[in-house]
């Protein structure tokens, strides 16, 4: 297989090419960790959407370690499952200095090797150059690759494997969650405009 000139692929743009169908392997903790970094907080629809391009789409997985006695992470993994992931989870794992760590490089390998046969196009949102080894098999399945990641956390062995790299930051305004808006404190019979509600009934 031909590889291109990885770079001139440091643009993201799938408008004018034929991806085929095109399936999606994200790192979760690799997404969370970029994310931080970018100090942005991820609107996984937009992500979806924006990874995709109007491409079809064969399937988006979604991997992460996960604490069974946290609610919130299970209610966001209940949210993911509903609005187009297919979440692959295995249980934390305490390290002796007290942190705790789940690492599914090996499902995400599997899984974009064992399905190449039915997508195009693979788009791994990861970093981890421990991947680099399964994305160049699959690419010797003639399948196209790209990985999505910030550079500061992505290793070059995985960029040089893969057909199209780009960075996250120059994703960052179309897959962040928009700002909430600052709740404005107003006291009772005070309107947006500062004036008393008598005044305004009395210049109605």
């Amino acid at each position: 297989m031909t590889k291109l000139d990885n770079n001139s692929m440091n643009v993201w743009d799938s408008g004018g090419e034929n991806r085929g169908r095109v399936a999606v392997f994200i790192d979760g903790s690799n997404l969370f960790y970029a994310a931080l970094q970018l100090g942005i907080e991820i609107d996984y629809t937009k992500l979806l959407s924006s990874l995709t391009g109007g491409s079809r789409l064969l399937r988006a997985f979604f991997y992460t370690g996960v604490d069974r006695t946290n609610e919130k992470q299970q209610g966001f993994l209940l949210w993911m499952r509903r609005n187009g992931y297919r979440v692959i989870t295995k249980d934390l794992v305490q390290l002796p200095d007290g942190s705790k760590k789940a690492n599914l490089d090996v499902e995400i390998a599997v899984d974009l090797l064992s399905l190449s046969s039915w997508y195009e196009t693979a788009i791994l949102v990861s970093g981890d150059g421990d991947l680099a080894y399964a994305v160049n098999a699959a690419s010797y399945k003639g399948v196209r690759i790209e990985v999505v990641s910030l550079r500061s956390m992505t290793s070059d062995l995985l960029i040089n494997v893969a057909d199209r790299y780009t960075d996250l930051e120059q994703l960052r305004d179309d897959i962040q969650k928009a700002p909430r808006p600052a709740y404005a404190y107003r006291p009772n019979g005070v309107s947006s405009n500062g004036h008393h509600l008598d005044d305004e009934e009395d210049d109605l």
